[in-house]
């Protein structure tokens, strides 16, 4: 399991719209909330989804992009995503090969596990919670208001 403070693990994946996604692409360049779900149109992942969704607005304040994994195949993926208008990536992992680069397994279910990376790569918060999928985001927004508060600090 990585840790805070450690450099997040790059991946490639294949998002919903088919293309390839490469963590590496946006390091550097952005904040990164990654969360790993157990499985698209279900009761929890889609509270979950939600949530990012509707706090898409306050999420845009600070410059991060939001990628949701499961090992969910493209075409499951893409029609979660048309259902309830998700505006972020999600990267498909049918030999969870992400998840276990992140430690990020689960017992009886795939685990539900959110890292907030800085721009410089580094996981800034993790969040494991099977049970609060709505905290998800709110505990990404307070990571991020932090990261945003040393940025601000570190320019003035």
């Amino acid at each position: 399991m990585v840790k805070l403070g450690d450099k997040a693990p790059l991946f490639e994946g294949i998002t919903d719209t088919g293309e390839k996604f490469s963590l590496s692409d946006y390091i550097g360049k952005h904040n990164i909330v990654i969360y790993f779900y157990p499985k698209d149109d279900t009761p929890g992942c889609t509270r979950e989804a939600c949530a990012f969704r509707d706090n898409w607005n306050l999420l845009q304040g600070y410059d991060v992009i939001i990628v949701g994994i499961s090992s969910d195949d493209i075409e499951s993926h893409k029609k979660f995503k048309m259902k309830y208008n998700l505006p972020f990536i999600l990267v498909s992992d049918p030999d969870k090969k992400i998840r276990e680069l992140y430690g990020a397994k689960g017992f009886i279910l795939p685990a539900r596990i959110t890292f907030v990376i800085d721009k410089k790569g580094i996981i800034r918060h993790i969040y494991n919670s099977q049970m609060n999928p709505e905290n998800h985001v709110k505990e990404a927004l307070k990571a991020l208001e932090m990261i945003k508060k040393e940025e601000e600090g570190v320019t003035n």
